[in-house]
């Protein structure tokens, strides 16, 4: 199968506009994409992306170093009697020891002729296929950020369908450099995390509460904290209030106007896409990173008639960060079993 006339007046005229955009001669050869460009790729991946949004994702210039973000874990303000004693300026910055390491990431999308040809007969071809591509990177980045394990030279789609061998993220992070941070087990059975009415939480308040005390002290008061949650247990709590409310009219609606319950454990709460869906974590919304370093960015566009498809290659190094370990915690989504 070939393109067909209108669609390859289509692809050409998107291999130009991104060869315009990036400043360069032709896509058909790899070229780098320069840090001001690759900032630009990369803010519209994130504003594809609610959850993107809210958390930082931070253009970088070396694979490896310290964290960008600088947060402060204790008190600045005191007073001293400089009559008798200097002044002394406190060191508060939270750098833990652990920086960021960053590792070669791909992000490339194989396009059928056949839906070449669908969409020739849209003039902004070009405006949806960058969109669609945008979008998905911003889902894979998020669901590497929850469910990335491991980092293999060849990752495997099948074995890991959530995307677990392309990198180390947030909870792997918890797991190997704060494991203080990530409850395991309960106390009704080893290994197991039990939540209902003869389980270690009677309700999914008392979990997110619990795990909130997790964090470390001088973070718990800064009204900042927020609880992301899986959607099982959402549901499942869901399902408790609709059993004893629900069959009130008005109850009913007022449960839905709220979107059920908005917060646990005293937390706004959240979930997001490709979250674990009996996980609960606590942090702050600015205590999450992805870093990418800028001028890693790479991309390639070619046609493959062996394949019937254009195919666009985009490779860069890319990072997971916890900005602040100790504001961070988390439950083994995996341990949990509702009795």
């Amino acid at each position: 199968m070939s393109l067909s006339t209108a669609a390859r007046l289509r692809f050409s005229t998107l291999a130009l506009a991104i060869a315009s955009t990036y400043a360069v001669e032709t896509v058909r050869e790899e070229f780098n994409v320069t840090p001001t460009h690759a900032q630009t790729l990369n803010e519209k991946i994130t504003l594809s992306s609610a959850f993107l949004q809210r958390i930082n994702v931070i253009p970088v210039s070396e694979i490896k170093g310290e964290k960008v973000m600088l947060g402060v874990n204790g008190s600045v303000t005191g007073r001293t009697d400089t009559s008798n004693t200097d002044r002394v300026a406190r060191n508060v910055l939270g750098l833990d020891g652990n920086g960021y390491e960053l590792f070669e990431t791909h992000s490339d999308v194989g396009l059928k002729y056949a839906t070449i040809d669908a969409w020739a007969k849209f003039k902004d071809f070009a405006q949806r296929y960058a969109a669609a591509v945008q979008k998905q990177i911003g889902l894979d980045r998020i669901m590497i950020g929850w469910n990335g394990t491991s980092v293999a030279a060849t990752t495997d789609r099948v074995a890991n369908p959530l995307l677990q061998d392309v990198n180390k993220g947030w909870m792997q992070i918890a797991r190997e450099q704060a494991p203080q941070q990530v409850l395991t087990q309960g106390t009704v059975t080893a290994g197991k995390i039990k939540l209902g009415a003869t389980g270690d939480y009677k309700n999914l308040d008392a979990l997110v509460y619990d795990v909130s005390l997790m964090i470390d002290e001088e973070f718990r008061d800064g009204g900042d904290l927020i609880a992301i949650v899986g959607r099982d247990l959402l549901a499942n709590d869901k399902g408790k209030l609709y059993a004893a409310q629900g069959g009130t009219p008005t109850e009913k609606e007022r449960l839905e106007m709220a979107q059920v319950v908005s917060t646990y454990g005293g937390l706004p709460t959240f979930t997001c896409p490709h979250f674990p869906s009996k996980g609960v974590v606590v942090t702050s919304w600015d205590n999450l990173s992805i870093y990418f370093q800028d001028s890693s960015w790479r991309r390639q566009i070619v046609e493959n008639p062996k394949r019937s498809q254009v195919e666009d290659y985009n490779g860069r190094n890319e990072g997971y960060v916890i900005e602040q370990l100790g504001k961070f915690a988390a439950i083994e989504a995996g341990n949990v079993e509702f009795v």
